[in-house]
């Protein structure tokens, strides 16, 4: 078994969660709720094996959370579970002992490899000794020996267990970690290293299930085609939460959506599990021709709404202007026919009465507006033509080898390169936050903003609300509240920043860009930790952009479909 850091068998969960062996992983009913309402409600979830299921969501939506339940490390509050008993889990980020050294993971990767090594090595003594003895008295080996043997080389046939060698060197070299000597604490590597041994160690391993949590946010190009080629390969069920868009598109056999969303009216929801055949591009077809349902459904709601309040509104008025006074001769036959005539109006008017309250409390949600940018803010000047920055000679040693790059006030610069080809770096001397070598021309009264890979707040106390106003002062957080940016969930408006996910807060920062548009926009690794939906919307609104983008990104889905200038580093 793998070290608990990062793989885990059936471990026991909540007595709601029933485990049993099976080949594929299968969830019935699974429902989650904390502190700040459901995240998980009446999930259904069945992967097979040889299926390749990308599970996809909003930030929040309850993905973690799912697989954790899954794996065993959870409770859930109902439902039940089934699972292989050999399933391999890896968290986003990877626990560690930071004294431990490097090689510690690949010893417990292998540890079950060598022992199952030992078990055939004796089961087919075993079998030798009782065939031996069996022949000079003349009869068959024992058939509990031959089961035995028999048991052992089917496992070892499952794992592949006589290439074990070979198969870690491939991973630890596709994975770009083969020359950390295994020596190393591994307190000593970045985070992106560790989650690389760990995933290496992982696949080397060979459980008969795969549960991932974002595999990808750490692996250059040649670590997700090594990635790939092993889940394309996998003969058990794998389910991986990604947001990378194209490993969805090349991998996933369907995806899954968890998406509260789907739920039409108010109240706290959590998310339910929507399946769709196919990879990414198919989902996104079909994802269109929900919205364009939603978004017509929803009109023809209102228009009867519309109806319906306006045909309240006229009766009512017309019962109380009252019936037309009685002539003289048909006082009598009028004090009986208006009297139920005015009745009958009345029943017409509660009965639309009593519509309208049941429209109105069942209505279907208003679909979400696209990301769009504000534009400029009032009192600041707009840069249209020229140049913004211009760097020449610009060099931080050991980070960015020298370059000369100019920026015009309207450009589209998309800066690519392999992890520690200095991307990031790039982006601070852009934005004259690091000291460099070279020269740096900045246009005066430039203002540039910056979207890093992890957003950082200094006091995590503070609510995106006050962190809103704060930022862009409170006259425009009025007159652009931040609940009207669809960026951060009403329920997290007042919630502390720091109790935030990930995802959460970098939409807290974006919200900060997009209320506020600089003059120079840049963006590091723009879509790490946003949904897949806001990561659409998010490089679709960079074309309208007031003013000049530079991004730096590795996701390939982004760079196969930019249009503006690349820089390579």
């Amino acid at each position: 078994m793998s070290s608990p850091s990062f793989s885990s068998a059936a471990a026991d969960g909540a007595t709601t969660i029933a485990t049993a062996a099976t080949d594929a992983i299968i969830a019935r009913g699974l429902a989650r709720s904390f502190d700040r309402g459901p995240v998980l409600d009446g999930v259904d979830l069945v992967v097979p094996a040889g299926a390749r299921i990308g599970l996809i969501g909003e930030n929040g939506a309850g993905k973690s959370t799912l697989l954790r339940i899954l794996a065993g490390l959870d409770p859930a509050d109902a439902g039940e579970v089934s699972r292989p008993a050999r399933l391999g889990y890896l968290p986003q980020e990877v626990p560690f002992d930071p004294t431990a050294p490097v090689g510690s993971l690949i010893d417990a990767a292998v540890a079950p490899l060598r022992a199952l090594e030992r078990e055939l090595e004796s089961a087919a003594a075993g079998l030798a000794g009782e065939a031996g003895r069996a022949g000079e008295a003349g009869g068959a080996a024992p058939a509990a020996a031959a089961d035995r043997y028999a048991g052992a080389l089917a496992a070892a046939e499952r794992v592949e267990l006589w290439g074990w060698p070979a198969r870690r060197d491939a991973l630890l070299d596709g994975f770009g970690v083969a020359g950390i000597p295994l020596s190393t604490p591994l307190g000593a590597v970045s985070g992106g290293q560790r989650s690389r041994l760990a995933l290496a160690a992982l696949l080397l391993e060979r459980p008969e299930a795969l549960l991932l949590d974002e595999p990808t946010n750490h692996l250059d190009d040649a670590a997700v085609a090594t990635l790939r080629t092993a889940l394309l390969g996998w003969r058990g069920p794998v389910l991986f939460a990604s947001h990378d868009r194209a490993m969805l598109d090349e991998a996933a056999t369907a995806i899954v959506d968890l998406d509260p969303a789907r739920r039409a009216h108010g109240g706290p929801e959590g998310a339910v599990a929507q399946r769709y055949g196919g990879g990414f591009s198919e989902y996104l077809v079909e994802k269109a021709r929900e919205r364009e349902r939603w978004e017509q459904r929803f009109a023809e709601e209102q228009r009867e709404l519309d109806r319906l309040r306006g045909g309240v509104a006229v009766t009512a008025r017309a019962l109380d202007t009252g019936p037309r006074p009685p002539r003289d001769n048909d006082k009598f036959i009028g004090h009986f026919t208006g009297r139920r005539t005015e009745a009958a109006t009345r029943r017409r008017v509660r009965s639309a009465e009593q519509r309208l309250e049941r429209l109105e409390a069942e209505q279907l949600r208003k679909p979400p507006a696209p990301l769009t940018f504000s534009g400029v803010p009032a009192g600041t000047t707009p840069i249209t033509d020229g140049v913004l920055v211009q760097l020449r000679g610009a060099a931080v040693s050991g980070r960015l080898a020298p370059i000369d790059l100019r920026i015009g006030a309207l450009d589209r610069v998309l800066v690519t390169g392999a992890n520690g080809a200095g991307k990031s770096t790039l982006l601070a001397v852009l934005a004259g936050a690091l000291a460099h070598e070279g020269v740096r021309d900045a246009r005066r009264g430039l203002r540039v903003g910056t979207l890093e890979q992890d957003a950082r707040f200094a006091d995590p106390s503070r609510t995106p609300r006050a962190i809103y106003a704060g930022a862009i002062g409170e006259q425009r957080a009025a007159a652009l509240p931040l609940r009207e940016l669809g960026l951060i969930a009403p329920a997290d408006l007042d919630r502390p920043v720091g109790a935030l996910s990930l995802g959460q807060q970098r939409r807290l920062a974006l919200a900060l860009v997009i209320a506020r548009p600089p003059h120079l926009l840049l963006l590091d690794e723009p879509t790490n930790h946003l949904s897949l939906r806001l990561a659409g919307e998010l490089e679709a609104a960079l074309g309208t952009y007031p003013g000049a983008v530079v991004v730096a990104s590795h996701d390939r889905w982004l760079r196969a479909r930019w249009e503006g200038r690349e820089v390579a580093l």
